[in-house]
């Protein structure tokens, strides 16, 4: 069973920073995409960055929501099977739970989700 487990999430003031990370029970070269999305209560899931080509020898490649574009930033760590999302200059409008997705083939995984919450 594989498993993502996301720490980072908090309480920050607008403007200010936070980076999420997303730890992987297996290689992230096992995943053939890696995301965060993001969901505030009453509204649809969002995806806000989305990981790809995560081979050995890629460097793979990253898009973003709209929103987010400039301000955060998706990156990884082979060695520790871990995915992060920079986020800075946070607005009141990006609190919500955050959640990382990884695929395998046909099937696709979730962690529990971690909760950004920006003041203004």
């Amino acid at each position: 069973q594989v498993h993502l487990v996301e720490s980072g999430g908090g309480l920050v003031q607008a403007g200010g920073s936070l980076r999420l990370s997303c730890a992987a029970s297996e290689s992230i070269f096992s995943f053939s995409s890696m995301g965060w999305y993001r969901q505030v209560p009453g509204k649809q899931r969002e995806s806000v960055a989305t990981l790809t080509r995560l081979g050995p020898t890629n460097i793979g490649t990253t898009s973003y929501t709209d929103s987010v574009k400039g301000r955060f930033t998706m990156s990884r760590d082979n060695a520790k099977n871990t995915v992060y999302l920079q986020m800075n200059s946070l607005k009141p409008e990006d609190t919500a739970v955050y959640s990382c997705n990884g695929r395998i083939g046909p099937k696709e995984y979730w962690g529990q989700g971690t909760q950004v919450t920006v003041s203004s």
